[in-house]
């Protein structure tokens, strides 16, 4: 199907197969305004129908089931197909025809024509039977049971006012006049068992089962006359009958009862009453009414739209030659004239036709499928509207032309909603997404498009890189890489090392670079033409953590820990100590003091101090130095100095100068400890610090060091004012002038004399001081002093006196022990008591060894000597010579201890020449 051009010519033209231009089809539709969707879409019929119309008009048209029916104003009745292509031909009429119909089965066409000739054609057999009348026949109907039954039933009405009805009986047909003496017959159609036709007076139906009048409705007023517009009736289902005169529409609903038969069935008979039909609804139009027909739950109506001096449309029966005439309209109403659709038609000769040259045909049709704006497939009613010289077909618009509508008026998005929800065929996903895309990379909406990229592409791998390589040529790539997929399909290297280059190369996607690099699988591309593109950006301004970060996850990937540790170490990543530890990075570490400290001051202080064999102290420190203001930098001096020292006090003896400094700053009571146990800081430096700080012990200390011990006690005693430090100060200095310096200090003041006095106990003599108290001075609360000062000197005289209390009593004591021990025996054992006692005296070791404590156990005099001569080592027994014991049980033989004697007095003898 090709569609109509919009064209104003009237017979001339030969493209009369091509398909109307929806596009030029609404009219009425101000600029800016939304444009509703047509109902729908029209073709012209092809076929033998452009040759057929060409040499003759088109008067009226009838369609059926299986075939239509075109009448002519030559009267010639042509069926065809319902593509337009000529089935069979009946010269029927000397006239043109103005009436067909055809029974339910589609088997006999009936014709009517000016000529007062009816004829019923049977369509598959040579049946033909004709009627002559005297006068014009205006309409036709057949029983729709006529190729059924034997009756062959059929009415026909003219010019000459009367409905006669047609039965045939066993002699031949026999005719009945159901209506006459109200003006000629204009139309007349048969449903079921009723007969609606039209007059001049108006509407009258007839039931034939029960032959008699149902009712009638009266012609609206106001009508043109019927010869100059027809009315037009058109049954929607077996209950509503649809009347189209003039400006005027109403739908007749007849009222159904069930009467019992013999059999005791039911069968559907009108009501006898008066009010058997109800007007359902009823409204007036702007146009004139050419022609209507059901569509569903709403109508169809050809309107014939009149001009400025409307009355002249009716004025002649002649084709005007004016050309002022309007296109045809087709329109789409609810039964309130509510307006869902509106298409003019460009038909050939328009501007020259009246509104009684249009007739609208439809195929049978129950409205029952017709439900959400869509027909059910296969069921789509089809609408035939006929002008002299086209013959227009439309059809309600199927999902595809939904889409497509959609698609040519930029609503992508409903389009692709559309396909996906199953409306149209399965392969226009593709086609509906293409051009979303296209759409939308036209608009520049490169955001939007990329994100319907997995829902349009899905599992092909060569739709996937072509668009991956048609956004890289508009520099937009970042915005497609979290969406390309990385499985099922798994594209080529080249497309995944592409999207990270493009990613490291705009700053605004580092992080997705970032994301990308740790949530990609690294066989999907190779590592080194990545990391070779992101390294030289690291040296340019458009450089930010994200990027460092991604190529320090690169290098990671490719085993390049060290580099990796560098970024890492820059980016003050919390986890980059276990990184340290998983890789063993010790060697790495010294050029990253700084950063380590600043991340994790504790165990960073930790991991130097444990690797000061690689790191040394004055690398880190001269590091620290060197950062400035870049972060606290003397506080992580303090800090790792101190734990240095605390570990090795030597290690960072070259820095105990400013380990001093960072004390009185930082920690000043732990100053003191330090500076008791260093020994290698400068005195004079310590001192000029703990002056500057104020700090008061610390220079007692340091003044003690340096021999300023006068000094150091006039701090005491004039800034810290505390005589139990100044006490203690003297006592360990051992020096009596400094004893003196003491009480010379306190003289004059009162206060610390009697603090003095306080502590002078067990170091000076009261008297002492009293004596060198100048006359008249008040020492305050000195009774109390005194008396404490003679309270603890007997305490101390006491202490003595028992004291030696307790050394007499233990020299006696000891004394009686002594006597004991030297009148015992001592007992000179053989061999085999040796042996025993040298087995009895290992159990003791052993049993003493068990004991809970050697402390608790009494010490017993040894009472028992050895079998063996000291000298000789012979044993006593097998000489018969005296033996020397002494208390401490050596032994001797008397021989060997006297010539042991004797040759010791020789010795000496010797020696003293």
């Amino acid at each position: 199907m090709s569609r109509i051009p919009p064209e104003n010519g009237v017979d001339g033209d030969d493209e009369r197969d091509e398909e109307v231009e929806e596009d030029d089809g609404v009219s009425g539709e101000e600029d800016g305004e939304e444009e509703d969707e047509p109902r729908l879409k029209y073709q012209r019929m092809g076929g033998s129908v452009p040759t057929v119309l060409t040499t003759d008009s088109a008067s009226c048209i009838a369609v059926s089931e299986r075939m239509i029916a075109l009448g002519t104003l030559g009267g010639i009745v042509h069926i065809l197909d319902f593509l337009g292509n000529q089935i069979k031909e009946f010269t029927a009429h000397s006239a043109a025809v103005n009436g067909l119909c055809f029974d339910i089965e589609g088997e006999y066409i009936g014709s009517c024509s000016d000529d007062g000739s009816v004829v019923v054609n049977s369509l598959f057999s040579d049946e033909k039977r004709k009627f002559e009348y005297h006068r014009p026949m205006k309409a036709i109907a057949l029983d729709p049971d006529y190729a059924r039954k034997a009756s062959r039933r059929f009415v026909a009405g003219g010019l000459a006012g009367q409905l006669i009805f047609y039965t045939k009986k066993w002699f031949g047909y026999q005719d009945q006049v159901l209506h006459s003496g109200e003006g000629p017959l204009h139309a007349v159609t048969w449903r079921t068992s009723l007969i609606a036709w039209a007059n001049d007076a108006g509407v009258k139906i007839y039931d034939t089962a029960n032959d008699q009048r149902v009712t009638f409705i009266e012609k609206p007023r106001g009508s043109p006359h019927p010869e100059l517009l027809l009315p037009h009736l058109v049954w929607q289902d077996d209950t509503l009958l649809v009347i189209g005169w003039g400006t005027s529409v109403k739908i007749a609903s007849i009222r159904i009862h069930q009467q019992k038969t013999a059999n005791g069935t039911y069968r559907d008979a009108p009501v006898t009453s008066m009010n058997k039909v109800d007007i359902v609804a009823s409204f007036q139009t702007r146009y004139y009414i050419s022609g209507i027909a059901p569509f569903g739950d709403s109508l169809v109506v050809l309107a014939f739209i009149p001009t400025e001096d409307g009355e002249k449309v009716f004025s002649s029966d002649l084709p005007s030659h004016q050309g002022n005439a309007q296109r045809p309209e087709v329109r789409v109403v609810t039964w309130n004239n509510d307006e869902l659709a509106t298409d003019a038609l460009p038909v050939h000769g328009f501007e020259h036709y009246k509104a009684k040259d249009y007739s609208l045909a439809h195929t049978p049709f129950s409205g029952s499928s017709y439900a959400g704006g869509q027909w059910a497939a296969g069921d789509e009613p089809l609408y035939y509207i006929v002008s002299p010289k086209d013959v227009v077909i439309a059809k309600p618009r199927d999902a595809e032309d939904h889409i497509n509508w959609l698609l040519q008026h930029g609503w992508h998005e409903k389009a692709l909603a559309a396909v996906e929800a199953g409306e149209g065929r399965s392969e226009l996903l593709e086609e509906v997404g293409s051009r979303y895309l296209d759409h939308l990379i036209v608009e520049r909406k490169y955001a939007e498009a990329a994100a319907l990229c997995p829902k349009l592409l899905r599992g092909s791998a060569s739709a996937w890189e072509r668009w991956v390589f048609h956004f890289a040529q508009l520099r937009q790539l970042p915005v497609l890489v979290p969406y390309i997929p990385t499985d099922n399909p798994r594209l080529s290297d080249t497309v995944y090392e592409l999207a990270l280059v493009a990613l490291a190369t705009n700053p605004a996607y580092h992080k997705d670079l970032l994301s990308v690099v740790k949530s990609w699988s690294p066989a999907l591309y190779s590592l080194l033409p990545v990391i070779s593109a992101i390294e030289p950006q690291l040296k340019t301004s458009s450089s930010t953590d994200s990027l460092k970060e991604a190529l320090a996850e690169l290098y990671v990937i490719d085993g390049q820990f060290e580099k990796a540790f560098s970024l890492f170490a820059d980016l003050m990543k919390p986890d980059i100590f276990d990184f340290i530890e998983k890789h063993n990075l010790h060697d790495a570490i010294g050029e990253k003091v700084v950063q380590l400290m600043t991340l994790d001051l504790k165990r960073a202080v930790s991991l130097y101090i444990q690797h000061r064999d690689l790191i040394t102290p004055a690398d880190v420190v001269s590091q620290l130095l060197e950062a400035g203001d870049q972060c606290d930098s003397r506080y992580f001096l303090f800090l790792y100095l101190h734990s240095l020292f605390e570990v090795n006090p030597d290690a960072g003896k070259d820095f105990h100068d400013m380990q001093v400094e960072l004390y009185a700053e930082y920690d000043p009571k732990m100053l003191l400890p330090f500076l008791r146990s260093s020994q290698h800081y400068t005195l004079e430096k310590a001192y000029a610090i703990c002056m500057k700080k104020v700090l008061l012990r610390e220079q007692v200390f340091i003044l003690g060091r340096m021999g300023n011990t006068k000094q150091a006690l006039a701090v005491i005693i004039n800034e810290l004012g505390d005589m139990e430090e100044a006490i203690e100060f003297v006592s360990l200095q051992n020096d009596d002038e400094l004893w003196e310096e003491l009480i010379k200090q306190c003289l004059h003041k009162p206060e610390m004399i009697g603090m003095l006095l306080e502590h002078t106990v067990g170091n000076l003599d009261p008297l002492d001081i009293v004596n060198m108290v100048p006359d008249g001075l008040e020492i305050p609360r000195l009774r109390d002093r005194l008396v404490k000062i003679i309270a603890d000197y007997r305490t101390e005289t006491s202490l003595r006196q028992g004291c030696n209390d307790i050394l007499k009593a233990d020299c006696i004591n000891l004394l009686i022990k002594y006597y004991k021990e030297a009148r015992h025996a001592i007992y000179l054992s053989n061999e085999e008591d040796e042996a025993r006692s040298k087995r009895d005296d290992k159990r003791a070791v052993e049993s003493l060894g068990r004991g809970p404590s050697l402390r608790n156990l009494e010490l017993k005099s040894k009472t028992r000597g050895g079998g063996r001569c000291c000298m000789c080592f012979d044993p006593f027994s097998i000489q018969n010579v005296s033996v020397v014991v002494f208390f401490c049980c050596h032994a001797y033989h008397m021989t060997c201890y006297i010539d042991s004697s004797n040759s010791l007095s020789n010795n000496e003898g010797a020696w003293a020449f």
